[in-house]
């Protein structure tokens, strides 16, 4: 039993290095269909875009709601505004026109021509003209209202100096009171020690005018 298991040939072991290049030559091809199908995508979103282009030159300038533009990446997205955009469909032949609302996002429409996308883009576009001038022309709440005129109304007041309060007054006469007291002082030490160098350097006399033998009072 032993002869005849030792006589068949043993299983090679898996090539790891062939995987590896057969998964890397996979991923090259599936990488490259998947720019194509990109490149494809992006190709149709372009003329979409320039078939709307003549829509959007009709847009008022002073109504800065819409800025579109195509932003290429992994799913390339044609922006009517910061809300609507349009892209494709799983099967990269259908538009889809979508927009993100609180609730979520929403188809708005979808379609494989691309007159009938225009069409639906250029329907958007004046629903958005109409509520802008709706929400222009309605008119501001009554709180809002009173909260200008009364801003309004202090903007055009001039600023008046603030009166000086008596409770700053007093102690600013205590200070000054004070700084009297503390110069009379200052002054009375001074002419004090004058007179006592006068006396004892013999020059008293010279500066007070009555006779000190008979001032009362001795030194």
């Amino acid at each position: 039993m032993n002869e005849q298991s030792a006589e068949l040939p043993q299983a090679m072991p898996p090539d790891l290095k062939a995987l590896i290049r057969r998964a890397k030559l996979d991923d090259a091809e599936r990488s490259s269909v998947i720019a194509e199908l990109r490149g494809a995508e992006q190709a149709r979103l372009e003329l979409l875009r320039d078939a709307l282009e003549p829509v959007f030159a009709q847009v008022p300038p002073q109504a800065e709601l819409f800025d579109h533009g195509l932003v290429p990446g992994e799913k390339p997205r044609l922006f009517v505004d910061i809300v609507a955009f349009i892209e494709m469909a799983r099967d990269r032949r259908c538009y889809r026109f979508i927009q993100d609302t609180r609730g979520g996002t929403i188809v708005l429409a979808e379609s494989e021509k691309i007159e009938a996308m225009t069409q639906e883009v250029a329907n958007y576009l004046a629903r958005r003209l109409i509520e802008r001038e709706k929400a222009l022309s309605a008119p501001l709440p009554a709180s809002t209202s009173k909260a200008l005129a009364a801003l309004a109304k202090a903007s055009s007041q001039p600023m008046q100096p603030a009166a000086p309060s008596s409770e700053g007054a007093a102690p600013k006469r205590r200070s000054a009171a004070g700084w009297q007291l503390l110069c009379a002082l200052l002054l009375g030490g001074v002419l004090g020690a004058a007179l006592t160098h006068a006396y004892h350097t013999g020059q008293f006399e010279h500066l007070w005018p009555i006779n000190v033998h008979l001032w009362p009072i001795k030194w």
